[in-house]
């Protein structure tokens, strides 16, 4: 396990592949089986693939146009995630109405969900990136509204997802967990 962490990438070039619908079966099972406060799985998925990624493509150029009006290279290299990615899964994360605890509690489950996810990919032979700023639009209403999210919906990610373009095979350095550790 600690071998598949360290090989664990961001991956953001794709082949033009599509992802098997058994696959992206697996990749949503997996995310089930994270922990989760009281057990209320308070995780959902959009998943684009042909022409609801056409329309995504659309509704995510649109929101980069407007946010960066002056800075064409910036939208067209943001693009370029998007169309050249065969799968995006977009989840969310339920809000506790009256409960903000609750609500960040789903937050954690769902990121763990969204770890889950990223470990399936690699084991099936997938790469991701897992995308919040910029083309995830997790932070404007664009894509919450697009993928018909209801008010009891927060996004917590833009997955990107697909066959990856190049094999990776060197081990990201980290900082040890012996400077980022306090033993009380």
């Amino acid at each position: 396990m600690l071998e598949a962490l360290k090989k664990r990438r961001a991956i953001r070039q794709f082949d033009r592949r599509e992802v098997e619908r058994n696959k992206i079966e697996m990749l949503l099972e997996a995310a089930t089986y994270a922990p989760n406060d009281r057990m209320r799985e308070p995780w959902h998925f959009y998943v684009l693939q042909g022409d609801s990624l056409k329309r995504f493509e659309q509704v995510a150029l649109d929101y980069l146009q407007e946010r960066f009006p002056t800075k064409p290279h910036l939208v067209e290299s943001s693009m370029k995630a998007i169309i050249n990615t065969p799968l995006v899964i977009v989840v969310t994360s339920a809000i506790v109405d009256g409960d903000e605890g609750a609500t960040i509690d789903n937050t954690f489950a769902v990121s763990s969900a969204i770890m889950s996810m990223w470990l399936m990919a690699e084991q099936l032979g997938l790469g991701m990136v897992w995308r919040t700023r910029g083309v995830g639009l997790v932070h404007d209403t664009a894509l919450h509204h697009f993928i018909g999210a209801t008010d009891s919906e927060q996004l917590v990610g833009t997955l990107c997802i697909g066959y990856p373009a190049e094999e990776i095979t060197s081990v990201k350095k980290r900082t040890s967990f012996t400077e980022k550790t306090t033993w009380l």
